[in-house]
């Protein structure tokens, strides 16, 4: 189950805060200006530094809780930099998309960024989704569509916040006999 599902038959409300369309490069959400700053905790700032009116609402703590940015086919391709991850995470946004580079969505497991491919989305800014275990509801368009999941284990990874955590869960499960 990944990070921004819940057991059973729960849910998340959660609202589109920005539509995009295919091939976002890791460029294009984290900059390759920006990389000589790598830390988790500053890549945040640079967050889609090229959308000024999408990075305003980010700095600025504008974004609704359980925000979601809808993409189509191939978010995240381009280079491996994992801080086009990084960055996302540190605003606690869901991304669904159609598709996902492979590359991405691995930093994505490994660094527990709510990632969800769901290959016939339809979704505009200001749209209303309630995000099950597998499926997401448009209620602003009434449209359900099927969610393609991942492997346990990586839903795993995802769901303990990054394959640290995940590691770490696992280790101390077996030192305390679980």
């Amino acid at each position: 189950m990944s990070a921004n599902q819940k057991a059973g038959n729960e849910s998340q409300t959660s609202t589109v805060v920005m539509a995009l369309g295919n091939d976002i490069s890791t460029d294009a959400i984290y900059p390759g200006r920006f990389m000589a700053t790598v830390l988790p905790t500053e890549t945040p700032q640079y967050a889609f530094a090229d959308y000024p009116e999408f990075r305003a609402q980010l700095k600025d703590g504008r974004m609704p809780a359980n925000s979601v940015i809808v993409a189509g086919a191939n978010f995240g391709c381009g280079s491996s930099r994992e801080q086009a991850v990084s960055c996302l995470r540190g605003h606690d946004l869901t991304i669904v998309a159609k598709s996902f580079g492979r590359i991405f969505l691995q930093n994505a497991v490994n660094l527990g960024l709510k990632a969800l491919a769901c290959a016939e989305i339809e979704a505009c800014a200001g749209d209303t989704l309630e995000i099950t275990e597998d499926s997401i509801h448009n209620k602003s368009t009434g449209k359900r569509f099927a969610i393609q999941p991942l492997p346990p284990t990586k839903q795993a990874m995802m769901a303990a916040g990054g394959l640290i955590a995940y590691t770490r869960q696992r280790l101390l499960a077996r030192h305390s006999g679980v």
